[in-house]
């Protein structure tokens, strides 16, 4: 049976957004080449991690050793060169995260195999896969393949592919003995250390409203903020508000700042450049509020309004507040 295999990223004993990702791309994946899903679980006392993948595939691959308690790329690559050998899944699927850019290509490397990274886009005709990767800072999509048939690797971009909620599968527990042995590693564990937390995560927001250009100077976002507050939404904005130091680097959206994926995106005076599309393309929806009518954000917009924020923003404001008496 041919099978695709996903990489579970976990922290601290919390499954990375990226995993679950990855798992519903790779089930609409498999269910379209006639393929299984598995997914394969490094670490220590995961079992509880375990237990909560098992609906979403049909079988996982449980691997866990004291030496696995920490992600090392090292003892990583040693336990998936032997999981890939032994299953020769036609797909493996790892997170273009720091953990995923830092072994993948040596993994591949040492397996001969072929390795697309950065991925936004996967489409499958029988054993080919067609792969979307972003080239020139995101100015361009290329649809890209493999040259030969046989065992592929994957990095899959975070927040590139929603979460589909399917049915059970049978979620059948493999436990696999560790192939690591006591040799020394030329890396080791230190510690953790945390990134400065900001004063909100717009990644786990349902409703963001996002300020760009338009907004003109930092006394008007008020204005913006205030509306955000009547709705429930939390700030963000795009590169220019950030690169004049009106709003923290942490409530940017971008490639060069965070992807996000909210319910509800409200884009206010945001143009809508390919770097900030990037980073809010797997919005549920999408209202874009900008007075030039040929703005690129209208493109991507599920609703849009041509009007000056500062005249629409106060009004749509005071509706809300009205609604909400009402």
């Amino acid at each position: 049976m041919k099978e695709i295999i996903v990489l579970a990223e976990h922290r601290r004993g919390e499954l990375r957004d990226v995993t679950w990702e990855m798992l519903s791309k790779g089930r609409q994946l498999a269910e379209s080449i006639g393929a299984e899903i598995g997914v394969a679980l490094l670490g220590k006392g995961v079992g509880q991690i375990a237990e909560a993948l098992k609906p979403k595939a049909h079988r996982v691959f449980l691997i866990e050793d004291d030496r696995l308690e920490v992600y090392n790329s090292e003892t990583y690559e040693k336990v998936l060169t032997q999981l890939i050998t032994e299953r020769k899944p036609l797909l493996t699927l790892i997170g273009h995260t720091a953990m995923g850019m830092d072994f993948a290509p040596g993994l591949a490397a040492h397996l001969k195999m072929p390795l697309a990274t950065d991925c936004i886009g996967m489409d499958a005709t029988g054993e080919a896969f067609s792969l979307t990767r972003q080239l020139y800072g995101g100015k361009v999509n290329a649809t890209v393949s493999f040259l030969k048939k046989g065992q592929y690797m994957v990095t899959v971009r975070a927040g590139a592919f929603p979460v589909i909620e399917k049915g059970a599968l049978p979620g059948e527990m493999v436990k696999l003995p560790s192939p690591l042995t006591d040799e020394g590693l030329a890396r080791r564990f230190l510690q953790y250390v945390e990134a400065a937390v900001g004063e909100v995560d717009i990644t786990q927001a349902d409703i963001l409203v996002s300020i760009g250009r338009g907004i003109k100077e930092a006394d008007n976002i008020p204005i913006v903020k205030e509306f955000a507050d009547a709705i429930g939404g939390t700030l963000s904005c795009s590169r220019p508000v950030v690169d004049k130091k009106w709003l923290p680097k942490d409530r940017q959206v971008g490639t060069s700042g965070k992807t996000v994926k909210p319910k509800v995106y409200i884009a206010i005076g945001i143009s809508g450049a390919f770097q900030h599309v990037a980073g809010m393309k797997g919005a549920g929806t999408v209202i874009a509020i900008n007075k030039d009518p040929k703005a690129p954000i209208f493109s991507v917009a599920t609703y849009g309004i041509v009007a000056d924020l500062f005249k629409i923003v106060p009004i749509l404001k005071e509706k809300i507040k009205g609604l909400k008496k009402s």
